[in-house]
């Protein structure tokens, strides 16, 4: 009997080490490397100008910025916190605060991209931004016997058709930095009904993967991995973002006030591809560039592509994103590039882009 109870015993063991292994496994990058360029709509050419790190309104002690944070009506964020470093979140949206400077973080985050199988093709630390290459998580790979004695040999052969890119985005606050992980992704998909040609092309952003790696950060900066995977468990909140019209131009609506509602936007404009030239907190303006969707773009065929037939990418346009707040409420609208409202069909496309992200 007692012989049954310890082979019992030692099965649970055995199968909650196997749950816990599944669990950690399930992300496992290895960089693309050398990939073939992969056209992404919109344009994702690299950031140039200088970022505005100023406080709007002059620096607040930390007592104060808690107090306001405690006492803000209605606000639907869930914060939970271990010493200097925070999740908050609002809709499908999360970031960590931390109480250090963007100059004593900026090396561990690099770091920690590295040691997750990634390369940085952005490494910006004056902008506060640092992106990834492409890189395919090899734990999607189907683990049978043929990959598991063949898989390490020919590891070139196997594929999923998927590759992730991920951007980092660290904002000076008056107590600290705010770290943003934004998630993109690409997908191979066969181009004709033969199947013997694909294409890669987007696919949507994936906020489970963003905090995931939201917590694996919180683990490098000091904090166990039983009390980041707490931390990252917090409930969702309500939604707070529609589309409205304010005369003819199309605009956002969130009902939040204007810091939480800055901070959402510009992770949506993260997640969403657009180039964000520069910032101007002070203003409420993100200064973008767009490439407007053309479902009508033919890809060019084998021979035109190795003799150089491809089709000249159409030029991306510059508009300000504007972030208007008032109360507990904040406007979203888009701008041309002299900031004037802009009320074409490029512009309501924007709209919704951003829209459907903060959802």
């Amino acid at each position: 009997m007692k012989n049954l109870s310890r082979l019992a015993l030692l099965a649970l063991v055995a199968s909650l080490a196997a749950c816990s292994v599944l669990e950690s496994d399930k992300i496992d990058y290895k960089s693309a490397g050398k990939a073939p360029t992969l056209e992404v709509p919109p344009d994702l050419s690299q950031l140039s100008r200088d970022n505005r790190y100023a406080i709007p309104g002059g620096a607040v002690s930390a007592n104060s910025y808690q107090a306001g944070i405690a006492n803000a009506p209605g606000i639907p964020t869930a914060v939970a916190n271990i010493g200097d470093v925070r999740m908050e979140r609002s809709g499908t949206q999360r970031w960590i605060v931390v109480n250090r400077t963007p100059d004593q973080l900026w090396d561990p985050v690099k770091d920690f991209w590295q040691e997750n199988g990634f390369l940085l093709t952005t490494d910006q630390r004056n902008l506060g931004i640092m992106e990834t290459d492409w890189a395919e998580n090899r734990a999607k790979l189907p683990q049978d016997i043929i990959r598991g004695t063949l898989g390490k040999l020919v590891d070139s052969v196997y594929s999923t058709g998927e590759l992730d890119r991920f951007r980092t985005r660290l904002e000076r606050t008056s107590t600290g930095t705010e770290i943003f992980i934004s998630h993109r992704g690409m997908q191979e998909v066969y181009n004709n009904s033969r199947q013997d040609q694909t294409v890669w092309q987007p696919r949507p952003s994936d906020p489970e993967l963003e905090t995931e790696f939201l917590r694996r950060l919180m683990v490098k900066l000091g904090v166990s991995q039983e009390q980041s995977k707490i931390l990252a468990a917090t409930n969702s909140t309500p939604k707070t973002a529609t589309i409205a019209k304010v005369g003819n131009q199309p605009v956002v609506q969130i009902s939040e006030g204007f810091d939480r509602a800055w901070r959402r936007v510009g992770l949506a404009l993260d997640r969403t591809g657009f180039t964000v030239e520069d910032r101007d907190r002070s203003a409420g303006v993100y200064f973008v560039r767009y490439v407007p969707p053309n479902p009508d773009k033919k890809e060019p065929g084998f021979f035109g592509k190795l003799f150089g037939g491809s089709s000249k990418a159409e030029a991306p346009a510059k508009f300000r994103i504007s972030v208007k707040g008032q109360g507990e409420s904040t406007t979203v609208s888009v701008l041309n590039e002299a900031g004037a409202p802009e009320t074409s069909v490029n512009a309501e496309r924007i709209v919704k882009v951003i829209a459907d992200d903060l959802r």
